[in-house]
């Protein structure tokens, strides 16, 4: 308890969870301290950003109850999307569906993000120490607070919550992964137009059934403004994992994006040859792996004050699906909420109930989209339905990447024939009327056929 009479917060980490939770916490009434271990200049200009972070719809209404939207550019209205099969000459262009989402998605520079909330939390008087934080300064931090927050993200202190074995499904990376923001491509209507009449309104969603997926799409740069994000998701034995691990710099990331478009993606070969890198952003690329966890995100310092795990630290999921950003805002909104209206103390019983709150709300649902998106063969009866129905039904199409806006409605489909009422009361028709006009692409369009035309 502060001299002020105002219960106090510690948040440990000052990424998007870190800085969120400081934000809201402090305009919620707290005396809020956010612990980093980098100073705001070094967070904002000298690390690379740890996702595209795209917020998807819904969650824009929970982070509304911490920040209004501030933002103008990179938001997006719907997705274009590619499923590529075989390889040489057995290689073929398989579906393609182009829907809107039914909501607006927003990608913008997390570092950017961070940086405007922690810009907020200090300007309203909030505390920023920065130095490293070990677990016995945690332990001190813990003490000296009514309730402390873990916001390192998947390494660090996670380290402090054990695995949930119940709910964590992998024990390695399902995908290796690139990121990667280019210049030199506006967000106007001719941006792959010949793939989407929307132009820089949709994104990109390539899928190659042998190597992975690349997301694509409109992106707000902290300095370079409208941009284009690149997220490559390789499977571990498929052939773009070498051209990955050559990447060591901004220049060569662009050279293995070319690389593997001009190889297996070249109807878009000829716009993204057309990017280059951002000369003034060294670190705008990435390169890693995630192995999905879930974590129990209550624990105990070494001196018995009680911690609770946000964001990353206690849930981790695959990129593929845009799930973590969003899981992040929806957690630290709800709990923030929740503390405002607690009055006791914030002990292990209560910060179990509240995550527990979390994982029915929204984490559960954030894991299992993302193992649909990973090719989970848990859930290879939605994929060999659901992608050629939305090939020939745009409520379909639509109504499949709802999913990463609200994904829970995936938790009620656990059998084919759940698969199958969905796709009928979605389209307005029996499914099998929908699945029968299904026809392989044979050819998708491509940017070199443009620009001949």
């Amino acid at each position: 308890m502060t001299d002020e009479g105002r219960r106090s917060v510690g948040v440990v980490g000052a990424g998007l969870a870190g800085t969120s939770a400081a934000l809201g916490f402090a305009e919620a009434g707290f005396d809020v301290t956010l612990y980093s271990d980098k100073d705001r200049e070094s967070l904002r200009d000298k690390v690379p950003p740890t996702g595209v972070g795209v917020l998807f719809g819904k969650s824009r209404e929970w982070d509304a109850e911490i920040i209004e939207d501030i933002y103008d550019v990179g938001n997006t209205s719907g997705i274009s999307v590619r499923l590529h099969s075989g390889s040489g000459e057995d290689r073929t262009d398989v579906l393609e569906f182009n829907p809107d989402y039914g909501y607006v998605a927003q990608a913008v520079d997390l570092r950017l993000r961070a940086d405007d909330r922690l810009g907020r939390f200090l300007d309203q008087g909030g505390r920023f120490e920065v130095g490293s934080v070990d677990v016995d300064r945690l332990d001190e931090i813990a003490g000296s607070h009514d309730l402390t927050l873990v916001a390192t993200g998947k390494g660090g202190l996670s380290a402090l919550f054990p695995v949930d074995g119940s709910r964590t499904h992998y024990r390695e990376p399902q995908r290796k992964l690139l990121q990667v923001t280019l210049t030199g491509l506006d967000h106007g209507p001719d941006a792959f137009a010949y793939r989407s009449s929307a132009g820089g309104n949709h994104s990109l969603f390539n899928l190659d059934s042998e190597n992975g997926e690349i997301f694509v799409g409109p992106f707000l740069h902290k300095d370079a403004g409208a941009t284009w994000s690149f997220i490559v998701f390789a499977k571990p034995d498929g052939a773009w994992v070498p051209t990955i691990d050559e990447v060591d710099d901004a220049v060569s990331a662009r050279a293995a994006i070319l690389d593997i478009f001009t190889r297996y993606f070249p109807h878009d070969a000829p716009v993204i040859e057309r990017l280059a890198v951002i000369e003034s952003d060294p670190v705008s690329w990435l390169t890693g792996a995630v192995t999905p966890t879930v974590r129990h995100a209550v624990s105990t310092t070494r001196g018995g004050h009680v911690v609770a795990a946000i964001g990353d630290t206690a849930i981790a999921v695959d990129p593929v699906a845009g799930q973590g950003a969003q899981n992040t805002l929806i957690q630290v909104a709800e709990l923030v909420r929740a503390a405002k209206a607690h009055d006791g103390a914030f002990g292990a019983d209560w910060l179990e109930a509240e995550f527990e709150k979390h994982w029915q709300r929204r984490g559960r649902a954030a894991v299992e989209v993302t193992r649909l998106y990973l090719g989970d063969p848990d859930y290879a009866t939605h994929l060999e339905l659901s992608f050629p129905a939305a090939a020939v039904d745009t409520n379909v199409a639509s109504a499949l990447f709802g999913l990463l806006s609200e994904p829970n409605p995936l938790l009620t489909l656990t059998s084919r024939e759940d698969v199958l009422g969905f796709i009928t009361a979605v389209s307005g028709e029996p499914a099998d009327d929908v699945l029968g006009r299904f026809e392989p692409a044979g050819r998708f369009g491509s940017a070199a056929d443009r620009v001949a035309s």
